[in-house]
């Protein structure tokens, strides 16, 4: 199944929704006093991409069999795909951001799979997902199923070495069906990706183990769904989009500030600039246009 032709409204759309959803995510993240902020709000524009016009997949049928699989590797940024699935119609907007993280809800801090369906895996030891989304490629490879395989990771997950194993497995076996996205943020939780550990030079890593790799802007629509398409032509081996975002997207105080990697917004003052500048694309537009 091809994807479809993206138009310039269908960007606008795509971009409007992106910011709704980012308000979601900050609303959920107030309510619940805890979670992960910079990494969801990074990953926003690849999410609702995925979720409006890149994927196969019916809310209304969650477990349908031809569906695309969405593997969450990166657990900890899940607030960012309850956040965009509620507003593609799984499940009540409102309840989501009123229950992240509550006590016997479906919307724990890290994606279960049994509490909600086509969440697919439960995910929480990083560097497990590319293991679990290459099976599963594998699996429907033999079972001649035309569903494709998104597997999402963070680069500072990459320093597992779980990644790398799971990644010599797709590429000797050609999963044609296994798109890897990499969000290239260059954080994690105790600083930059490259003082922490060194991940570059990242591109050659992938094709070494047999990607083809494709680097784009990871918050331009048309370069996200281009890649999508470009991941879809290519029939002889897997490929890696390394989805170059900045963690914090949408809000100037937080961007590429590594401590925010696992920290609220604080409700009251904070919580409502926070909210502020993503209603009002960070002072660009005044009441009267909101």
């Amino acid at each position: 199944m091809s994807i479809p032709h993206l138009h310039d409204d269908t960007i606008k759309e795509l971009e409007v929704k992106a910011n709704e959803i980012r308000q979601t995510i900050i609303r959920a993240l107030i309510r619940a006093g805890s979670g992960h902020t910079a990494g969801p709000l990074g990953m926003t524009d690849i999410f609702t991409a995925l979720y409006f016009h890149v994927m196969k997949h019916d809310p209304k049928n969650p477990a349908m069999d031809d569906r695309d699989r969405l593997i969450l590797s990166n657990g900890h940024i899940v607030p960012v795909r309850y956040a965009t699935m509620a507003h593609a119609g799984y499940f009540d907007v409102q309840h989501f951001e009123e229950n992240l993280r509550a006590f016997g809800s479906p919307y724990q801090g890290h994606p279960e799979r049994e509490r909600i369906e086509a969440l697919e895996t439960t995910s929480g030891p990083l560097g497990s997902g590319l293991s679990q989304a290459a099976g599963i490629a594998y699996a429907a490879n033999m079972d001649g199923k035309k569903f494709e395989v998104y597997c999402i990771t963070g680069d500072g997950e990459l320093d597992a070495g779980n990644i790398w194993e799971a990644a010599h497995f797709a590429g000797a076996n050609r999963l044609n069906n296994l798109t890897v996205i990499v969000d290239r943020n260059n954080i994690q939780i105790n600083g930059m990706t490259e003082d922490v550990l060194k991940l570059e030079p990242l591109r050659d890593k992938w094709e070494a183990f047999g990607f083809h790799v494709i680097d784009i802007d990871g918050h331009n629509m048309r370069a996200i769904v281009d890649a999508c398409s470009e991941a879809r032509a290519i029939y002889e081996r897997p490929v890696c989009i390394l989805a170059h975002t900045i963690p914090g997207k949408g809000i100037d105080e937080i961007e590429f500030d590594f401590e925010w990697h696992g920290k609220p917004p604080a409700p009251g003052e904070q919580g409502d600039a926070f909210l502020h500048e993503l209603r009002t694309l960070g002072g660009t537009l005044t009441s009267e246009h909101q």
